[in-house]
This record gives C-alpha cells, sequence and structure tokens, in this order.
C-alpha cells in the first residue's frame, strides 16, 4: 500500500512514512494510491465481532508492511482498552430509524480518541523499533488537543506542541490540555482562532530547515492514519442495522472534514452508504460551498459548538483530489488562490461530484439550544451542542426507509454551559475526571507569530 499527495509533487511513502510524516513537503495531504474494497461477505462477517476485531480488519489492508500483524493487534488492543463502554461505539436509537452513535466514550471524552488512541501506539511501537524522536506539533479547535496530549503523555520518544486559540475553548477542552504534569506535553493558547492555528502549523511544516532540525511530526487530521482510525466505526455501526444487506445513511458534524472523508473512504470500501450529511454550525463554508460552488471564507464566529470554528477544512483537500480527477496540479492550484485570494471556485464538473456524494446543512445557534432541548424532553438523551447541529440536519435530510446515524462526536460534559442553557440540566464529567477543576493547569501564552512558536519549540523540546 502506497501514498500520494494530492498536489502530486511529493514522494510516495509507505503508510509507515505517511503516518510519521504527517503533511506531505508540498504542502498537500497524503491518501492512498488505491482504496482497498471489501466484499460484501467480508463486511457481513464483521457483524458480532469485537470493535478491536473489526478495526484490525477493516484497516489491515492500508497498513501494508508497515507494521506485523501482531504489533497492529496489540495496538488496537491498547487504544481502545480504557474506553469506558465495551462496545466503544454503541448506538442509541433517537426515533424510528434515527440513531445516535456515541463516539465520546475514550479517555477525553470525544470521538478524537479512537485515532489519537491508536496513533500514539504505532508511533510508539515505530519510534522505539527504530531509535527514532519526533516533535509534535498540532493546532486544536478544542478537541483534538486533549486527545493527542492523552495519547502521547509521557512517552520517551515524543514531545507534544498542540496550539488552541485563547479564550475560544469550553472550559473542561481547557483543562483536559492543560492540566496533565509530563514534562514532554506543553498546551500553547494562541492569540487567535484555530484557522490561525492550523496556519501557523502549516507553515512550520513548510519550514523544511525547522522541520527537519526538530523532527515535526503531525497528528491533526492532515495525518492519513487519523481518518483511517475513523473508518472503522461506519462499518460496525453499518453492520448493526443491516448492511451490507440495507443501505444506511450518515450525518456527521464537522468543521475540519476529516470525519466525514473517513466516512467517504467507507462507501469506497464497499460500504452501502445511501447520503453522507455534513452538517454544519453558523461557520458553514462547506455547506456554502457545496450550494454556490463557491469555497470562500469569512472569518470565524465563535459559537456554542466550538469545534466546529472553522473556515479552513484542511480534510476538503483530500476530497477535492478525487473530484478533479486525481489531478494534484489543479488542487495546487486551488490552494495557491486560497491563499492569496481568501477562496476559489470549484469548476462544474468537480462540484457535481461532490454534489454527488454529499449532502449538507446548517444549523443556528437557536437551533442548536432548541435540538438539545427537544431531544432531552423526547428520548431522555442528553446532546452536546455539535451533535445536536448533527441531530438537526440529519431530520431535515432523512429518508424513513433508510436507517440515518448521526455521529454524537462529544459527551455532552464537555460543553456544561450550553447544554445546561437549553435543557436545564447540568451534566457531570465522569468519575475518573471528577477533579478536572481542581488539577492545577500549565499553559503558555503564545503570538500569533511564526518565528516566536518556532523557538519557543526549540528551547522546549527535549534533546
Amino acid at each position: 500500500m502506497r501514498y500520494v499527495s494530492t498536489r502530486g509533487q511529493a514522494p510516495t511513502l509507505g503508510f509507515g512514512e505517511a503516518m510519521l510524516t504527517g503533511l506531505a513537503r508540498d504542502g498537500g495531504l497524503y491518501v492512498p494510491e488505491t482504496v482497498p474494497v471489501l466484499t460484501a461477505d467480508e463486511i457481513a462477517d464483521l457483524g458480532g465481532l469485537s470493535y478491536e476485531e473489526a478495526a484490525f480488519r477493516v484497516m489491515r489492508p492500508f497498513v501494508g508492511d508497515a507494521f506485523t500483524d501482531a504489533e497492529f493487534r496489540a495496538a488496537i488492543d491498547a487504544a481502545y482498552a480504557g474506553f469506558g463502554h465495551t462496545a466503544r461505539a454503541p448506538l442509541v436509537q433517537l426515533a424510528p430509524n434515527h440513531f445516535l452513535l456515541e463516539l465520546f466514550h475514550g479517555p477525553t471524552l470525544a470521538f478524537k480518541d479512537f485515532a489519537m488512541q491508536l496513533i500514539g501506539q504505532l508511533f510508539q511501537i515505530a519510534l522505539a523499533r527504530d531509535g527514532k524522536r519526533v516533535t509534535i506539533v498540532g493546532a486544536t479547535s478544542g478537541d483534538t488537543g486533549s486527545a493527542a496530549i492523552e495519547a502521547f503523555r509521557g512517552l520517551a520518544n515524543v514531545d507534544v506542541f498542540i496550539l488552541f486559540p485563547h479564550g475560544r475553548v469550553s472550559d473542561v477542552q481547557r483543562r483536559q490540555m492543560t492540566t496533565p504534569s509530563e514534562d514532554n506535553v506543553h498546551a500553547l493558547a494562541l492569540d487567535g482562532d484555530f484557522d490561525d492555528c492550523q496556519a501557523r502549523l502549516k507553515d512550520m511544516f513548510n519550514h523544511f530547515e525547522f522541520r527537519d532540525a526538530v523532527g515535526l511530526a503531525g497528528v491533526n487530521s492532515i495525518n492519513w492514519a487519523r481518518v483511517l482510525a475513523q473508518v472503522v466505526y461506519y462499518f460496525t455501526s453499518a453492520v448493526s442495522l443491516g448492511a451490507p444487506g440495507r443501505r444506511v445513511s450518515f450525518t456527521v458534524p464537522t468543521g475540519n472534514f476529516g470525519d466525514i472523508f473517513a466516512g467517504t473512504i467507507a462507501k469506497r470500501m464497499g460500504l452501502p452508504v445511501d447520503k453522507l450529511v455534513i452538517a454544519t454550525n453558523q461557520n458553514d463554508i462547506l455547506h456554502r460551498c457545496l450550494t454556490t460552488g463557491r469555497y470562500e471564507t469569512t472569518g470565524v464566529t465563535p459559537s456554542i459548538s466550538p469545534s466546529m470554528d472553522i473556515q479552513v477544512s484542511s480534510n476538503f483537500e483530500r476530497a477535492l483530489f478525487d473530484a478533479y480527477g486525481r489531478d494534484g496540479r489543479a488542487v495546487a492550484q486551488l490552494m495557491d488562490e486560497m491563499k492569496a485570494e481568501g477562496g476559489f471556485s470549484v469548476s462544474q464538473g468537480a462540484l457535481q461530484s461532490l454534489r454527488d456524494l454529499y449532502a449538507s446543512g446548517h444549523v443556528s445557534e437557536e437551533e442548536t439550544l432548541a435540538t438539545i432541548a427537544r431531544m432531552r424532553a423526547t428520548t431522555g438523551e442528553l446532546l452536546c451542542p455539535h451533535s445536536a447541529v448533527g441531530v438537526a440536519v440529519a431530520e431535515a435530510h432523512r429518508d424513513p426507509s433508510v436507517p440515518m446515524i448521526t455521529l454524537a462526536t462529544a459527551h455532552p460534559a464537555k460543553f456544561p454551559d450550553a447544554v445546561e442553557k437549553a435543557s436545564g440540566h447540568r451534566p457531570p464529567l465522569p468519575d475518573r475526571m471528577a477533579d478536572l477543576f481542581s488539577r492545577p493547569e500549565r499553559v503558555t501564552r503564545v503570538p500569533n507569530d511564526l518565528a516566536a512558536l518556532e523557538a519557543l519549540v526549540h528551547e522546549r523540546r527535549r534533546r
């Protein structure tokens, strides 16, 4: 299995190299040269298996010889051992043929744990085997950062620096990043929004002298291994509802496009997906693009669903690469236009290709709060604001004859103020996190300045 860059000018890599590299040296994102297809029998055989065994069978074709079967199984088992539900990703019914996929039972209460816990295990195996060390720098709108810190804290061969937008994450999200005491993790509150954090991260990757000097590695959803790990729960949930003998739809609350692109890969692997629905909050660049054909930033507006407060959706580049017939030069030109002009127009053919794959919708703050209240009253389910965005959009796009699965991306206790405002109920943290607000914080406020950030990484990383 080989991986190519969406911009067509970087070396082709194997799975292990692509995982440790993160962002390609031409600025693009790695994608598999070909997507392996599972037969109907292979998909049906996933029914009744443990999540770990299903994960092994779904992901193994993408890994090649980067890890032995024994290494890969051990990494998967270790990754999910700390989850708070034996099903790992259980389904809950909201209404006839509408189901909620609970992805918040991991150690940081968000769907990012499914990928990050696995990447942490794989990094540890690869680095120990090769005698190498890396510096991970990540950007987060809230959940990726805490999941990365939880996955890599205390590892001998890794230093972790996480950029998050100062004042624009929830208190729980912030404390999950700032309270770990291990000396290899560093929480950096950047003066700016998530797009600024993401831009500085990409600047570091494109500054090759710095990148090589510190052994820079990335675990944002730009990392293919992140997307791959998220493919698994599309299969497990769909099979639970009758796939491959029955088509299933998915609605995904998303800002950076990685989670719904994982659904695209599942569909290309043979999963009978009817609809893939993009759910956005008021920062609705993805919905606007599919509606108008114009991908254009308008500035980030803070919301009660902060993990979706994104205007530059990195993983959308992967979808564009396929929509433009895997023409790396065309994608590179679009990205150059984005950088120079703040937007670009999608060609008619590419736009139709995207519309054939995705539907979309957006939800206001008022609709989000109303959905939380209504679901609490009618089903007893307490939704986080992001999951509520997904449920509201799913209801508008649902075909009653086709099961709809809405991805619940975070635990409501991560956003207690918004949930309490909507429902009158303040969700408590799980017992294992009950002391979160009494733990001391370690955080560094940093300017939105590349040179200052690189100097800080150089100073604090362990030699």
